[in-house]
C-alpha cells in the first residue's frame, strides 16, 4: 500500500527545488497535494506534472491572510488536511553579518520564522478536529552547526528548530506530531545565496566538508520528509533530522 494513501498534504515552497521534490514523492506514495508558493508559474506548473491529484495556490507566507486562502482553497478541494510542511525559506547571500540590511533581515524572520506561527494558528485547529496530523518544517544544518557568513540565516534555523520541539510537546496531547529536518546545502536556487557565490571552485570547497561527498538533493530531503510524515513515524516527534551526508558529526 501507498505510505500516504488518502492524505493531503499541503507544502509551502513547493514550486522548486526541496518543496518540488516532496510534493512529487508525496504525491508518488497516494496523498492528494496542495502547491503552495509565491511563484505561481512554478506552482502552476508543479500542480500540472503531478495531475489530478494536485491543486496550487499563490501564497506569501509571511502574510497571515494568505495562508487562510490556502487554507480555504485545501478544504474546499480535499476537505482536510494532514500534513503541513512549512518549507517556503529566504536567506541573505553569504557574507559579513554587519552588512544584511534591516529588510533583507525582516523578511527573513517573516518567512523562516513567523510563517511557522503562521500555519499553526490555521492548521491545529484542523488537525486537532480530524484526531491528529504531522507538521514537519525545513530547518537546516546551518541551526545546529552555524558558520561565519550566514549569522541571520542560521539563526532563524535555530529558531526553527526550537520551535518543532516546543511545539512537538505541546501538540503531542492532541496526536500532532511536529519534527524538522535540517539538511546540508543542496541544488536549490538559494544555493548561489549559501555560498556567496556559485562556482566550480565553492562547490568543491561545500562538497568537501560533508563526509559522502557530495551536496544534498531535493530528493534525499523529499524522502526523509516522506518518512517523516508517513505512520511508519508515527511515535518520531520533535526531531531535528540531519539529512547531511554527514556534515554535523
Amino acid at each position: 500500500m501507498k505510505r500516504l494513501k488518502d492524505k493531503v498534504a499541503v507544502i509551502t515552497g513547493a514550486a522548486s527545488g526541496f518543496g518540488e521534490g516532496m510534493a512529487k514523492r508525496f504525491a508518488e506514495e497516494g496523498a492528494r497535494v496542495v502547491v503552495a508558493d509565491l511563484n505561481v508559474k512554478g506552482a502552476e506548473r508543479v500542480a500540472g506534472e503531478i495531475g489530478k491529484a494536485a491543486i496550487w495556490t499563490q501564497t506569501d507566507v509571511s502574510q497571515k491572510s494568505e495562508f487562510d486562502e490556502m487554507v480555504d482553497a485545501t478544504m474546499k478541494a480535499f476537505g482536510r488536511i494532514d500534513i503541513m510542511v512549512n518549507n517556503a525559506g529566504y536567506t541573505h547571500r553569504n557574507g559579513d553579518m554587519l552588512e544584511v540590511d534591516e529588510a533583507t533581515f525582516d523578511l527573513i524572520a517573516a518567512v523562516n520564522m513567523k510563517a511557522i506561527y503562521h500555519s499553526a494558528r490555521v492548521v491545529v485547529p484542523i488537525m486537532e478536529k480530524q484526531g491528529g496530523g504531522s507538521i514537519i518544517t525545513t530547518a537546516s544544518t546551518a541551526g545546529l552547526r552555524p558558520r561565519p557568513g550566514l549569522t541571520w540565516y542560521n539563526a532563524s534555523k535555530g529558531w526553527a528548530i526550537t520551535a518543532t520541539k516546543s511545539m512537538a510537546v505541546e501538540l503531542a496531547p492532541k496526536n500532532i506530531r511536529v519534527n524538522c529536518l535540517c539538511p546540508v546545502a543542496g541544488e536549490t536556487g538559494m544555493l548561489a545565496q549559501f555560498m556567496g557565490e556559485d562556482t566550480p571552485e565553492f562547490r568543491a570547497k561545500f562538497r568537501a566538508s560533508i563526509p559522502l561527498g557530495r551536496l544534498s538533493t531535493p530528493l534525499d530531503i523529499a524522502n526523509a520528509a516522506l518518512w517523516l510524515a508517513s505512520d511508519e513515524a508515527e511515535f518520531i516527534t520533535g526531531v531535528a533530522l540531519e539529512v547531511d551526508g554527514g556534515r554535523c558529526i
